[in-house]
């Protein structure tokens, strides 16, 4: 898990098709940064590190039918 850059996030954005401005892009990569940083140390570590619709796929026997 790496933080991302203002380059990622105006891709990522634009992508969506909820385009970002440089300035804006800036501002969120900033604003996510410490989450980031704080989570680095234990990421792939926690039981829900797989998407949200497989988690429930599994729950319910469903994976792999």
């Amino acid at each position: 898990m790496t933080k991302p850059t203002a380059k990622q996030i105006k891709i990522l954005s634009d992508v969506t098709g909820v385009p970002a401005s440089d300035e804006t892009a800036e501002r969120i990569a900033v604003s996510m940064g410490p989450a980031f940083e704080n989570f680095a140390a234990i990421a792939g570590t926690l039981p829900l590190d797989l998407e949200p619709a497989t988690y429930i796929a599994v729950q319910n026997g469903e994976a792999g039918k």
